[in-house]
């Protein structure tokens, strides 16, 4: 995914409210921008941090700033960090059909946010004529505490936890499941935050047990392109 226009360079001034961050802009212009991520963003939110925006044209939008990217050091030197969650569904799509997942190349037809279990959607449904569907969910991830070890989720996610256990009701009904972590950051492996949310942590075990699949990818990310680069291990519990 190539951001088309470019994006804006600033410095975070703070972000609050969960979904508003205010930035200084290169020019110094002082501007608030929607921050897509519900999460805690441990490690990416401190005062000053190198942030990228992506601009709306839409006249009809409140903020037309959004924020994309932060600069971050996990102990490796500056690196770039994807925040925004609303685009790994479609960078998931996009692998998909680029054939980046082997696990999905049989599959003809690609479904967006299509309903399924209790009042849920999920991410993405794949389906071909003589397949079991395939039932995937995708969570965006962005923490990184330890050099190297991405994990998910860095709040607690009952949302999260629903997700999974309808996703082995699907392979209960026989049908397949997967859930797709995209680190939108650079990663040498992937694990679930235990401590931070051992409910989660739970449910995940379940699901696995219950047969749903799960991958982990890590992205390339540059203040021009965010793309899904390779497969990451993931970490035994």
């Amino acid at each position: 995914m190539r951001f088309s226009p470019p994006l804006v360079p600033g410095r975070l001034i703070q972000r609050y409210k969960r979904f508003l961050a205010d930035v200084e802009l290169g020019t110094g212009e002082k501007v608030t921008a929607h921050c897509a991520n519900p999460g805690a963003m441990l490690g990416l939110n401190a005062p000053g941090n190198r942030v990228w925006l992506s601009m709306s044209d839409n006249p009809a939008r409140k903020l037309k700033y959004s924020w994309e990217i932060v600069e971050a050091d996990f102990g490796r030197g500056a690196e770039y960090v994807g925040v925004n969650t609303l685009r790994p569904n479609a960078l998931v799509d996009a692998a998909i059909k680029a054939g980046f997942f082997d696990e999905f190349a049989s599959y003809a037809s690609l479904r967006r946010e299509v309903k399924y279990g209790k009042n849920s959607r999920v991410d993405i449904l794949l389906e071909s004529a003589g397949l079991p569907d395939c039932y995937v969910e995708i969570k965006n991830v962005h923490m990184m505490r330890r050099p190297g070890l991405a994990e998910f989720p860095d709040s607690v996610t009952a949302r999260g936890a629903k997700h999974l256990a309808e996703l082995a009701d699907m392979v209960a009904a026989g049908h397949r499941a997967f859930m797709v972590y995209l680190i939108q950051m650079d990663a040498d492996r992937f694990s679930l935050a235990r401590d931070i949310d051992p409910q989660y942590a739970a449910a995940f075990d379940k699901a696995r047990a219950a047969g749903v699949e799960a991958i982990a990818v890590a992205c390339k990310v540059t203040p021009r392109t965010i793309q899904p680069a390779r497969r990451v291990p993931m970490a035994a519990p």
